[in-house]
């Protein structure tokens, strides 16, 4: 018979798999976006630019919040192998959490311009930038609901379909961004504007494409996630937002020390903000692993603790860890051995005007590769206690090394010291360290501070 830790890789891998290439996935569609923008001119691009990342700003903070669902699903499967009530409940009030959310946000998005104004940005690109917003901000819902049915089939262990969806979604958003933008296939071109309705209609077509697939699939079929779900529960509601806020400000602290480090690197000069650019692009796709394999773990690790398998949750947490960790050595390598021909994929390297901006984002690999290990380990370690519902103290250290220690560190190297961008992405690599040894830690004590205060041993 195989062996309780070669079972549970087994499992870990074959659920953190699709999990992984749905995040390259989601990874694809918004460059579909930019890469569509781009045919309008550089002023679109660069407010295409600004109106995501403003969006992308609540819609992560959004997807912390229904992340809840993941773990409190799983556990209750652990608890209960066919549970179908409870995790209805959680389904249906995840989603409740995610509408009262979103009207707020609602309202904010729609003010974009003026916000963007507020922040001192150039009035045209401000206006175009509030253009785009004004059709992209109706898929914060739509997107929402399906991260939370997402999440649903991922804690039964069945997140094929998930994957399926977004891969589906791609061309889909790719048509309906040429048609819209541009005024094919009968419709008016929109351009801006058209460009958020795609984007509105593509996040459409994987909440409904995933909610057809859990209303027809027998094995989804029997939770009926239709059913009662007017039905008031505030004990569980209150579970959501007790578990998901948490993870949805933790996110917000990792976002906006990204944002402010661009920030930083446009108070140097144009070139170092562009090596940036495609440096921070390079390995924000190479996270997409260790970030699947701590969504994995998230539910590995529940599954366990609702069983209260004491070490059932020590394996899935210690096998993600190492499979999170041993990816990263690997990227870490090609970083270091291929830095310019992934930068090629950027920039026209033939040209002398990039030779600077090229030189600059080789340095920058140089900072990724070394901090590939504590950000995996940062991203895992993460998943791991959110499957433990342990979320409250990860979003203190959060706060603390990627604002205290990462901006801090950060700006001293970058300004006083002198060593400019190389300094931020310093600052940034210290900040995650400092994150990820605090997270692994906490996971290595998690007896000692009672964080599994009912579990059995085996």
């Amino acid at each position: 018979m195989a062996s309780p830790w070669r079972l549970e890789a087994g499992a870990l891998t074959a659920l953190a798999l699709p999990m992984i290439a749905g995040n390259i996935a989601w990874a694809g569609i918004a460059a579909t976006d930019l890469l569509l923008l781009g045919r309008l001119g550089a002023s679109a691009v660069a407010s295409g630019a600004l109106a995501i990342n403003l969006f992308n700003a609540l819609l992560i903070f959004g997807m912390g919040l229904v992340t809840a669902a993941a773990p409190l699903i799983a556990t209750e499967r652990g608890r209960r192998r066919h549970s179908v009530r409870d995790v209805r409940r959680t389904v249906h009030q995840t989603l409740r959490a995610a509408a009262l959310f979103v009207l707020p946000a609602w309202a904010l998005l729609w003010e974009s311009e003026a916000i963007l104004l507020l922040m001192g940005q150039e009035a045209d690109l401000a206006r175009q930038a509030g253009e785009l917003m004004r059709g992209l901000q109706w898929a914060l819902l739509p997107f929402l609901g399906f991260t939370t049915l997402r999440n649903f089939i991922a804690a039964l262990e069945r997140p094929v379909w998930g994957l399926i969806i977004m891969v589906c979604a791609i061309p889909f958003n790719v048509l309906a961004g040429w048609a819209l933008i541009f005024g094919h296939l009968g419709f008016p071109a929109l351009g801006m504007f058209g460009a958020g309705i795609a984007s509105s209609l593509s996040s459409s077509f994987l909440f409904f494409g995933l909610l057809a697939v859990i209303l027809i699939d027998r094995r989804f079929r029997r939770y009926r996630l239709l059913g009662q779900f007017w039905t008031r529960d505030r004990e569980r509601h209150r579970a959501v937002w007790a578990l998901g806020l948490p993870i949805a400000i933790t996110l917000g602290f990792e976002t906006t020390v990204f944002n402010a480090s661009a920030f930083l690197m446009g108070l140097i000069d144009r070139d170092s903000l562009a090596a940036h650019a495609v440096a921070i692009q390079i390995a924000a796709l190479v996270f997409m692993v260790p970030m699947g394999i701590g969504q994995a773990a998230t539910v590995r690790v529940g599954l366990a603790y609702g069983k209260q398998d004491r070490a059932g949750v020590g394996r899935a947490g210690w096998l993600a860890l190492a499979i999170g960790t041993g990816f990263a050595l690997m990227a870490a390598a090609m970083l270091i051995a291929f830095p310019r021909t992934l930068i090629s994929a950027f920039l026209d390297l033939r040209d002398p005007a990039n030779g600077r901006t090229a030189e600059l984002a080789v340095s920058f690999l140089g900072v990724a590769a070394l901090f590939q290990l504590v950000d995996a380990a940062q991203a895992v370690g993460a998943g791991v206690l959110r499957g433990i519902q342990d979320t409250r103290v990860p979003m203190i250290f959060a706060l603390i090394g990627y604002w205290v220690i990462g901006i801090g560190v950060g700006v001293i190297l970058a300004f006083p010291l002198g060593l400019q961008g190389l300094g931020i992405w310093l600052g940034l690599a210290s900040g995650l360290g400092v994150v990820a040894l605090l997270l692994v830690l906490r996971w290595a004590l998690r007896e000692r501070l009672h964080l599994l205060p009912h579990a059995r041993s085996a």
